[in-house]
């Protein structure tokens, strides 16, 4: 399996005003976004994460966690968020270990909101984890 790693390289994509930052983690079963997600073109952004998690699903047997801390989703990207989940589902069905965290600041309760629609559809861990508030 370690030849697939040099196929797939870890994601390492920085955040912008209208994009999250996305940081993945192979060896480790590890996805991350962080920040606003209303990018022009989100199939261009979203389009390699997806297949990111579709390589890794395919190709590994370890889980895969996928931790966010998205503040504000357009539709385009709640859609892709959908598409992911969805992978996250059929690999669950299938026997895979898959978990989402999702961490938000407690006084975005829209986005809190959001992300337990996106959790009534999953039967994986959906954890949605209020964090600390800056001071």
């Amino acid at each position: 399996m370690l030849a697939m790693t040099t196929m797939t390289p870890d994601l390492d994509i920085p955040g912008s005003q209208s994009t999250p930052a996305i940081q993945s983690h192979w060896q480790a079963g590890r996805l991350a976004m962080q920040g606003d997600s209303y990018p022009e073109n989100s199939y261009e952004l979203f389009d390699q994460v997806i297949a990111w998690v579709r390589r890794f699903l395919e190709t590994e047997r370890r889980p895969l966690r996928l931790e966010l801390a998205l503040v504000y989703l357009n539709t385009s990207s709640v859609k892709a968020m959908m598409d992911i989940f969805d992978l996250l589902e059929d690999a669950h069905e299938k026997g895979r270990a898959v978990s989402v965290e999702w961490r938000y600041d407690p006084r975005n309760e829209r986005i809190a909101e959001l992300a337990d629609e996106f959790r009534e559809d999953c039967s994986y861990p959906f954890a949605i984890v209020p964090a600390a508030a800056p001071a």
